[in-house]
């Protein structure tokens, strides 16, 4: 089945992690299309909504920082830690899920190991579920 906003099980992609992650909407949700609970601009916490994207590649991080400073300056990729406390920006002006804006195909989310606009999360409609690019 397919959902026409962004719904569990969109997938992921950070611009700084090395693997695919999948979006974690909880069955909380008060808005289910097709069975699936859609996603707000609140479904942004780091181990509850989003996963681990493998290993992270961008030096903010602290951890791979100090793992590239002790291999004499070579980029050393660490395990990815998202950090994400802002909330996903732009939501839908229109149409909300449990009275909080709607995550639409222009949401993007911010990790703090990310620091620039380009880092972010962002989609494109696939499947029906979404699939971050």
């Amino acid at each position: 089945m397919s959902c026409p906003g962004v719904c569990t099980g969109a997938l992921l992609q950070c611009s700084f992690g090395v693997a695919p992650s999948m979006l974690n909407v909880l069955l909380t949700s008060p808005t289910l299309v097709s069975n699936m609970p859609m996603a707000n601009i609140m479904d942004n916490k780091p181990f509850v909504n989003i996963l681990p994207f493998g290993m992270c590649n961008s030096i903010a991080n602290p951890t791979v920082a100090a793992a590239t400073a002790a291999a004499l300056g070579v980029l050393t990729p660490m395990p990815c830690i998202p950090t994400t406390p802002a909330p996903w920006m732009p939501g839908s002006p229109t149409v909300l899920v449990g009275n909080i804006p709607a995550l639409t195909a222009q949401s993007q989310l911010m990790c703090i190991w990310g620091r620039r606009d380009s880092d972010s999360f962002s989609w494109a409609d696939d499947d029906g579920r979404g699939v971050m690019l």
